[in-house]
């Protein structure tokens, strides 16, 4: 164990806790005016350990295949966590739109995973820290809105309508991200299939 991995695992349990505030606000004692800042911080921190993790790693000479795999995954439980919440409540998103990022997310964890139990690592790409930051902006913009919202300036319908549209552009990218991917270790993966 050490910083980067405290991080990523940090980042992991702020998942239900993010799900508990969102759904059970108002038994939490939390006003519906209040919520969004709350989460806007919860999702805050969730970013920022995922920032610093690799930070400390590095600056640390702490880099190990297990951060390598469990890094991405973080994000991505993380992330889903927060878009399957959006399925409930106020948001109100289509839990098929959701389950494109989990799909896509679950085909490139197992090849990940299978790649690493076979000798090799899958690294990050660009085009998946790109989909991650497209992501937690999705994210960002939705609770953002939600501000308006609470405070009656904005209509309930308005407010998931154009929160549809927002994920919606972020799952476009997320399934070409995950297409490129493929694609860029394509020799990788029929290797790991092969034995």
């Amino acid at each position: 164990m050490n910083i980067a991995l405290a991080l990523t695992l940090g980042r992991i349990l702020l998942s239900p806790i993010f799900i508990l505030f969102y759904l059970f606000y108002a038994k939490l004692g939390i006003s519906l005016v209040m919520l969004p800042f709350v989460l806007l911080g919860l999702v805050i921190v969730a970013e920022l350990t995922d920032l610093f993790d690799g930070m400390a790693a590095r600056r640390k000479n702490q880099v190990t295949e297990l951060g390598k795999i469990l890094d991405p995954m973080a994000d991505s439980i993380f992330r889903l966590s927060v878009f399957l919440a959006f399925t409930q409540g106020i948001v109100g998103l289509p839990l098929w739109l959701v389950l494109l990022f989990f799909y896509r997310d679950s085909v490139i964890s197992m090849l990940r995973t299978l790649c690493a139990l076979r000798g090799f690592t899958l690294a990050a790409r660009v085009s998946g820290k790109v989909k991650a930051v497209i992501q937690g902006v999705a994210t960002l913009a939705i609770l953002t809105m939600m501000i308006p919202y609470a405070f009656g300036m904005l209509s309930l319908e308005l407010f998931q309508n154009i929160s549809f549209y927002i994920v919606a552009g972020a799952v476009a990218y997320s399934l070409f991200s995950g297409a490129e991917y493929l694609f860029a270790n394509q020799n990788y993966i029929k290797k790991a299939l092969i034995k």
